[in-house]
């Protein structure tokens, strides 16, 4: 993909520069503060919530949390491993709060307690719980839309919310049901 995106990005430029010299620098540097801004964005964002889950852990809010949800994870994705159930826990909670770069340490840091105990259903069952992400709040999206000067930047609420609940209620069904071998 590297590859495909730095020959349309050559290609651009040189058609660019062909068109309009004066307008290419200019096209670049504005790319670049644009890009520099979203960056920013995203640190804060991530900063503050990987802050916050970081936090969470330390005070043994997390631990809590897991304690709680612990009979529906380990029905869910069928483990006993509390370990694997207090980082599933906290990933479920950080995607719930639109902060998908914020879950990933947790699924990755769940996937290695699932693969000591070979539970390959629910590394896939993580996977696309993941992949789909409900978000009810989604500030990520809310932030670089902000950023980007957006004038109502959480209209994107309820659309999210619903489109994530359903692709994710869906795709977990899917899985399931299809992992079950069905005998007529």
């Amino acid at each position: 993909m590297n590859a495909i995106f730095t020959v349309i990005f050559l290609i651009s430029l040189t058609v660019i520069a062909v068109i309009s010299p004066d307008g290419a620098l200019t096209a670049l540097m504005n790319g670049a503060e644009k890009a520099l801004v979203m960056a920013a964005t995203l640190f804060c964002v991530y900063a503050v919530w990987m802050g916050l889950s970081r936090l969470a852990e330390k005070s043994g809010l997390s631990g809590a949390a897991a304690r709680r949800l612990k009979p529906l994870t380990k029905r869910l994705f069928k483990t006993e491993n509390d370990r694997a159930c207090e980082n599933i826990s906290m990933n479920l909670a950080c995607n719930l709060l639109g902060i998908g770069g914020a879950a990933t340490p947790h699924a990755v840091k769940a996937i290695d307690e699932l693969e000591k105990e070979e539970n390959s259903f629910a590394q896939k069952l993580l996977f696309i719980i993941n992949a789909t992400s409900v978000q009810i709040v989604p500030t990520t999206v809310i932030a670089l839309r902000s950023a980007a000067g957006s004038v109502s930047a959480a209209d994107i609420f309820f659309p999210s919310l619903i489109c994530t609940a359903f692709s994710t209620v869906l795709a977990a069904a899917v899985f399931i049901l299809g992992s079950k071998k069905w005998h007529w």
